[in-house]
């Protein structure tokens, strides 16, 4: 599977967001923190395309936040299991 889409990183610097914590709302409502430090340690996406299509709901999208797991085994814990939530609604930094 290919996740295609920016890096949070440049998101967060388009927008010009201030503070330490995201807070992430999936399409069920689920919320998760997820620390702004992640995005630029280790090149988190908020991917949007899955092998270049664009993602449907039942396909985990529209938006997905996607840690490299494949290139870095640490982060294979479901902390960061958890922080990747997919059917992404909104984000809101503090």
């Amino acid at each position: 599977m290919k996740f295609t889409g920016p890096l949070l990183s440049d998101l967060l610097a388009a927008v010009k967001a201030k503070g330490t914590t995201i807070h992430a709302t999936a399409i069920n409502d689920y919320t998760i923190r997820i620390p702004v430090a992640d995005a630029k340690a280790h090149g988190v996406i908020v991917a949007r395309l899955l092998d270049d299509q664009p993602m449907a709901v039942r396909d985990k999208g529209p938006l997905f936040v996607v840690y490299p797991f494949d290139s870095k085994a640490e982060l294979r814990t479901s902390t960061y299991y958890e922080r990747s939530i997919w059917q992404l609604k909104r984000m809101s930094i503090e």
